[in-house]
Order: structure tokens, then sequence, then C-alpha cells
């Protein structure tokens, strides 16, 4: 049985640098992964995410910013947590942490995949949904292609063994509490 892998972008397109994921995304038109991998923009729609992440994906890599106090454009590969019993599940939003606790609550005793972040650290982030800001700050948006390459270095191995902790691609920038992983051309600054 061929593993099942997901690629999804999210974030919205209309607040500046959280456009990043579905950026990445369509970068990825251009330079597609291999036709067992999902690429999909999911953008806000959280509770879409959430039942994806039902549908038997061995690995899911979500591809998002994240503020990890880095200087902006940085990438960094977290392992997700499993979802808290304290995180309220949402159905509305795209907060990672509740979508993922969504899932869980959705799909009660099936589990979850391995979930991975692709994750950018922002510039420009405004402070609330009213204060639209369309665009990609230069740093997010030099990363877009970087994260592009990394996409297509780290699945080719999440391929060939879906259930290994994310493999170390580099020097560590980043990772999740057990397992390291890290970017290639990335380097501690």
């Amino acid at each position: 049985m061929t593993p099942r892998l997901l690629v999804a972008g999210v974030g919205n397109i209309f607040l500046a640098d959280d456009a990043f994921g579905p950026e990445v995304i369509r970068a990825l038109d251009r330079r597609p992964l291999p036709p067992e991998v999902r690429v999909h923009d999911y953008g806000i729609r959280g509770m879409d995410l959430a039942y994806a992440l039902l549908d038997g994906y061995d690995t899911v890599v979500l591809v998002d910013t994240a503020r990890r106090g880095h200087r902006p454009g940085t990438l960094c590969l977290i392992e997700a947590e499993p979802p808290d019993a304290g995180v309220v599940p949402e159905a509305h939003g795209m907060d990672p942490a509740k979508v993922l606790a969504l899932a869980a609550h959705l799909g009660e005793d099936e589990p979850l995949p391995h979930v991975l972040v692709l994750a950018c650290e922002p510039e420009v982030l405004p402070a609330g949904d009213e204060d639209l800001l369309p665009g990609l700050s230069t740093p997010v948006r030099e990363a877009v292609g970087r994260a592009v390459d990394a996409l297509h270095t780290l699945i080719p191995a999440l391929l060939a063994d879906p259930a290994a902790a994310a493999p170390p691609l580099g020097h560590p920038m980043e990772s999740g509490p057990a397992h390291p992983a890290a970017l290639p051309g990335t380097a501690a600054r």
C-alpha cells in the first residue's frame, strides 16, 4: 500500500505574511510533488482541514507561519504535539491546535496522522482580521522558494517511512521536543 501524504497550505491571503502557506501551495504548481502526495490550499477553512486529517493520511505537513522568535523568513520544521485535552475544538477559524483538537473530537477513536508543520517566521501579521493587508513581506516572499525546496527534500523521506520521526535534513534550526528536524539551507543565526 502506498503511503498517503497531505501537504496543506493554511493561512489568510488578505493578512500579509499569513498568506505564506497558500503561496507555497501555488509555487508547488510549478514544481509538483510526487503523485502519491495530495497538495491542497485550505486557506482559513479549518473544518475542511479537520475532516481531511481523518481521511486516512499517514502524514500531514501543514505549511503556515509561526512566531518562534527567529529572523523573518526563517523556516522551521515543527513536530506537532497530539491535541491537548484542554484545547477547545473550534469549527470556524484556522488555529492549527484547535483544528487538531476538532479532528480528534470528530474522529473520536480514530488515530490522527503524523503531523508536521513547515513554518515560516513572519515579519508582518496584522493585529486583527479588520486590518486587511494583502501581500507577503520581502523576507517571507523569499522563503517561499526555500520552502518548496525543503518539501522536495522532506517528502521523499516521509514517503519512504511515514512512521519515522521527521528526518534530519541539515543544520538543526528548530525542532519539536521529541524529534529533531531541520531544513536544508538553514543555519543557526
